[in-house]
Parts: structure tokens; sequence; C-alpha cells
């Protein structure tokens, strides 16, 4: 069974999501430090974590303290993306779930290296010539700054939550 959503927020897209999955299935939901304070090591949880350079943060250390049963990546590209690059990224087996979610962009929030990179990406996406519909799609969210996040594009994961674990 598992007792808990646990996540890593960057701009508040992933704990957006972390918040709705919990209010829909019932399950606290907590910040990766918050965790280590009300669970114990080993126990079960679904892991939402943001995506820079297909990385899920936090992952690694998430699976250090728990049994991650299911990874919830929050990035910019659209829900249901990129999901062999992630897997492949981060090491995730076949065995263990994989959903992407569209989070959004809020470049007032990113700081550092962060906010050069989206900075870089944005830049190059205007300045392409020949843009994809996907590129285009892109450069529109990073150009709005807008959230993405929304009950329906976590639809997946609830329907994998309902099918294969029993929530108490």
């Amino acid at each position: 069974m598992i007792h808990a959503i646990i996540y890593t927020s960057n701009t508040g897209h992933t704990e957006k999501y972390a918040m709705l999955l919990g209010e829909k299935t019932g399950l606290p939901v907590y910040s990766l430090s918050e965790g280590k304070k009300k669970l114990s090591k080993g126990e079960k949880v679904i892991y939402f974590g943001w995506i820079s350079a297909m990385r899920v943060k936090g992952l690694k250390e998430a699976r250090a303290q728990y049994s991650v049963e299911a990874v919830c990546a929050v990035g910019m590209c659209g829900t249901g993306n990129l999901i062999a690059d992630i897997k492949k990224a981060n090491s995730i087996t076949d065995g263990t779930p994989l959903f992407t979610l569209q989070g959004g962009i809020d470049t007032a929030r990113l700081r550092g290296l962060n906010r050069a990179v989206i900075s870089m990406m944005h830049k190059g996406l205007r300045d392409k010539k020949n843009k994809t519909d996907d590129e285009k799609r892109m450069l529109e969210l990073l150009s709005t700054g807008r959230d993405c996040v929304s009950s329906e594009n976590l639809e997946y994961v609830l329907s994998f939550v309902r099918r294969n674990i029993h929530v108490a």
C-alpha cells in the first residue's frame, strides 16, 4: 500500500500536481524534506519531481529514502512526452511507472543557472526559422509564462492509482 505522495518543486507546478493527486486519493502529501520527518525509511510512495535536462530532481534522494512505486516528472513539455528519454536519463526501470506532466514556466521564480538556461532556450526558439509545432508551443509557453497544471493532465496517474494501488 502506498503511504504518501512526496515531491520536490522549483516554481510550484510540481507541488500543485502532488496536492491535486493528494486531494483525489486521500494520500498525505509532503515535500521531500518534510517527508523525512513524517515517514519511515523504505515506505512506499509516489514521487513527483521537476525535470531539468531530462533529470527528475530529487529522485535519487527519494529512492535512497523510500520505495518509489511511481514517478511523476513535471516539466515544460506536453503531458505524456519524453517518457523514453526521461526513463533512460534517470535509470527508471520498466517496472516503475513514469508519468510526464506539463507544468508550465514561471520565469520570475527561476534563479541562477536555471534562469540562464531558460533564457537561452527562449532566445534560440524565438530566432529559429521553420519551427515545428512542438517548438511553436514551447515558444508560446516560454513567452507567456503560463501555468498548465490541470486535473485532466493527472488522469493517467489517477487511473494507475485506482487500478494498481490500494489507497487507505
